[in-house]
């Protein structure tokens, strides 16, 4: 049986967000931004992040949301703490994850780009599971697409965003991959 059924993959559970549009024709793969999140920031395990990423956050929940009214966002993925893996968007499809970003020499990382959303906050230490089922996802997404670059979003949108931040462990995931350096932002 295969890991993927068009853009969608058996991986994840599947959570369709309605954030998404048409990748510019002939428009191939060749990055993966990872970001991080966590709503309200520093809470886990609630349902906040997929009910924005579905339009579906009650901006009166928390003072927080407020900031977020009427926000349309999305990733491809996001990647709760606890390993369990949700898509939001089929990775045939651009998601709306990176906003005004930069990436070796191109614009609109959004029209080649797969967004990854972690479970965290800048700054802090993310769980192992969330790296074990963040490689797999990677070489899944590899083994359909071909070759990518990693970077984060603080990578494409310098200045702008500062995720995932130094409490992600880049070296490790390249350890878990293997792959070649030139391929990661850090």
């Amino acid at each position: 049986m295969s890991a993927w059924r068009g853009g969608w993959t058996a991986l994840a559970r599947s959570v369709p967000s309605p954030n998404f549009g048409p990748r510019p024709a002939g428009m191939k793969v060749s990055l993966v931004v990872l970001h991080s999140i966590s709503l309200p920031p520093g809470e886990y395990g609630g349902d906040a992040v997929q009910r924005l990423f579905t339009n579906r956050l009650d901006a009166d929940a928390h003072p927080y949301y407020a900031g977020l009214r009427g926000l349309k966002v999305s990733a491809h993925f996001f990647l709760r703490r606890d390993g369990e893996l949700l898509q939001f968007v089929s990775c045939d499809e651009r998601a709306w994850h990176a906003g005004v970003s930069h990436w070796r020499g191109r614009d609109n990382c959004n029209d080649f780009s797969i967004g990854i959303e972690l479970e965290g906050l800048e700054g802090e230490r993310f769980e192992a599971v969330q790296y074990e089922r963040l490689a797999a996802l990677l070489r899944s997404l590899q083994a359909r697409h071909g070759a990518f670059d990693v970077a984060g979003h603080e990578h494409v949108a310098e200045g702008r965003k500062r995720d995932p931040g130094p409490g992600f462990d880049w070296a490790g995931l390249r350890s878990r991959l293997r792959w070649r350096a030139e391929r990661f932002a850090a």
